[in-house]
């Protein structure tokens, strides 16, 4: 049995679906092509996929409706799609995104081209030549072999089709006199004149949240353009795991979460070439860093295992493909080239960190950390380095917090409070939502105002030590205990953003990731952090945290602030380094080989330190009334 889905879209359109009863309105909207977000993977953890039924049977509202939604909404007809089975045909409307603009996303700006810091060796080499035309029936020759005459000896003679045909024209044109691009040892494209100057390459860090690239000029290292955006996977899920889930075991969805990054890489490849002037055909080199999961999808290949204990990747080694085979029609000469995997979700991407922060030159301990979704730890020196994958999830990402979103105009980023509370938000603008550093901040803060205790738990009503505007501030509506942070007359929603207690056990499971991973490093490694000599944030979230809140609240552990230092976007300089250099690319593969793997949850200790890890820094409740009784 099957009904008909009528979905009325956000810019007003209507689109159909034919689902069965085993199928959500959520996979109706993916089959209508209708782009309705579904952070938690369609689990029923967020309010991501809510739509209002305009017509139409459909089956009664689950726990997790009236948890996220609340009763009045589930009254007015209001769903989580990924929850909500047909029962007829039936007339649904999608919910508009949430109106977030003016991303933070961190690209990675570094002058190669000033800094001396590496060789330029991209590997790509255009060669200026005059070649000749066959000449008489007698000579055994062709035109193919009269241009490969004309280059290195270790030129490899096969080319590709799509050259081979351009091969009797060009040889003919301009008196033989053209430009032929190698990449190592293969020919990957052929001109007319001479073109030996123009010669670019573009680096893509792959996030689970966002994408960042880069175009440069290979023959001088210099940063021509920059592009990013929000990774269009993301409403198939806000965390590996839920895209992983989702393509689980079925090529076609697997070949629909490609399809988003393949075109979402053609636009920012035509993006970046129009921002500098330069032609789309002329970019030879493209490096790709990602997670596993990010860099598997990428490329089609089956992540259903990777996904499974022992969740080993397909594939670790470094890997080369042309533009044409993948396909990315954007740049059709290009190479593609990945770095490798260390091991599970420890991927290319954290390669590419290690190559960007060189700590395996380090002559003491250092540690590098990548905040965000999937999170990673590498803590080690030039004698040794250990890994580890800490998913943190995507709550510091804004997804699955009540009033959650990702660093955009009219996020809170900053609160400090005193008598009262004061928000710094994004652009300025009135508040509409909290993300990730904005909320490690305000439960810092929360802490020292003794608003929340040690274990997360915020205060009680008639508890004592608060001021009355903090007080005011502290009540249980219908998604539990809340602390209001903005108003709602001074916010620019319709209601009060505020923290609630669930919000602040998200925060806690997310933060504990992070802080384990580095933990279980630094004990299997024997050390103290007296002995960490210095710790490094990578990546874009982690440039915009507070690093004394996050200290406070036990994302990070407990070393002296000038000991962590922030890194900027270091996966997508460490992309770049190796779109500039072949000494950086092949040295990626010699080091991912030495690394050594630690599976945090084969570690005996690993739940302990997990619990652990959840708590903030300072006392319960509890222990402040008995101390304050003994006083």
């Amino acid at each position: 049995m099957t009904f008909s889905i009528a979905y009325h879209a956000p810019d007003g359109s209507q689109l159909r679906a034919e689902i069965g009863a085993q199928e959500t309105l959520l996979d109706a909207a993916h089959l209508a092509g209708v782009a309705v977000d579904a952070t938690c993977g369609g689990r029923g953890r967020c309010r991501s996929c809510r739509v209002k039924i305009l017509s139409g049977q459909v089956s009664p509202p689950t726990l997790q409706d009236t948890l996220q939604l609340g009763h009045e909404e589930v009254q007015e007809r209001f769903r989580l799609a990924c929850q909500t089975h047909a029962a007829g045909d039936c007339s649904v409307t999608a919910m508009p995104p949430k109106a977030e603009s003016g991303f933070q996303i961190l690209s990675g700006q570094v002058d190669f081209a000033q800094s001396g810091r590496l060789q330029l060796d991209s590997g790509v080499v255009k060669h200026l030549i005059q070649a000749s035309t066959p000449q008489g029936e007698h000579h055994q020759t062709s035109d193919l072999e009269e241009i490969l005459m004309q280059l290195p000896a270790q030129i490899e003679r096969q080319v590709s089709l799509d050259l081979l045909r351009k091969v009797p024209g060009l040889l003919r044109k301009d008196k033989g006199r053209l430009t032929v691009t190698t990449f190592g040892s293969e020919v990957i494209d052929l001109e007319p004149g001479d073109t030996v100057s123009q010669s670019y390459g573009m680096a893509f860090d792959i996030g689970t949240t966002s994408i960042v690239g880069t175009l440069m000029d290979l023959n001088s290292g210099e940063q021509l353009a920059s592009v990013g955006g929000l990774n269009p996977q993301a409403q198939y899920g806000g965390d590996l795991m839920s895209r992983i889930a989702y393509a689980q075991f079925d090529e076609t969805k697997l070949s629909t979460l490609r399809g988003k990054i393949l075109s979402a890489i053609n636009e920012f490849i035509r993006e970046a070439c129009e921002k500098a002037g330069v032609s789309t055909d002329r970019v030879y080199k493209i490096v790709v860093v990602g997670n596993t999961c990010m860099h598997h999808v990428f490329l089609g290949v089956d992540v259903s295992y990777v996904g499974l204990a022992p969740y080993a990747p397909v594939v670790r080694d470094l890997l080369v493909y042309s533009a044409r085979e993948l396909p990315l029609k954007a740049a059709p000469n290009a190479k593609v080239c990945l770095l490798p995997i260390v091991a599970g979700f420890v991927g290319a991407d954290t390669m590419a960190c290690i190559l960007a922060t060189r700590i395996y030159e380090s002559e003491q301990i250092r540690a590098l950390v990548d905040i965000g979704t999937n999170g990673e730890v590498v803590m080690g020196s030039k004698d040794k380095l250990y890994a580890c994958s800490a998913p943190a999830g995507p709550a510091l990402e804004g997804a699955q917090i009540r009033h959650g979103m990702r660093g955009a105009l009219g996020a809170i980023e900053r609160v400090s409070i005193d008598d009262d509370v004061n928000c710094k938000v994004i652009g300025d603008a009135p508040a509409i939502g909290i993300c990730g550093s904005g909320l490690i901040d305000a439960c810092a803060k929360m802490l020292d105002a003794k608003v929340i205790d040690a274990n997360g738990l915020l205060r009680k009503d008639g508890m004592p030590g608060l001021s009355p505007a903090l007080q005011e501030r502290l009540f249980k509506g219908e998604s539990g205990r809340q602390f209001v942070l903005v108003h709602k007359e001074e916010s620019g929603k319709d209601h009060d953003i505020s923290i609630t207690q669930a919000d602040i056990r998200q925060l806690q499971l997310a933060k504990s990731a992070i802080y384990s991973g580095i933990v279980m490093l630094r004990n299997v490694m024997g050390l103290s952090n007296e002995q960490i000599d210095e710790l490094m944030l990578c990546g874009g979230f982690g440039n915009y945290i507070n690093i004394e809140s996050s200290v406070k609240i036990r994302l990070l552990p407990e070393l002296p602030t000038e000991r962590i230092t922030y890194m900027g976007n270091a996966a997508a300089v460490g992309a770049q380094m190796a779109l500039l250099s072949e000494t950086e690319r092949l040295r990626s593969f010699d080091l991912a080989q030495k690394i050594e793997h630690v599976a945090l949850a084969a570690m005996p200790e690993f739940q302990d330190i997990f619990v652990e890890g959840m708590n903030f820094t300072g006392e319960t409740f509890a222990e402040q009334d008995r101390r304050a009784a003994s006083s």
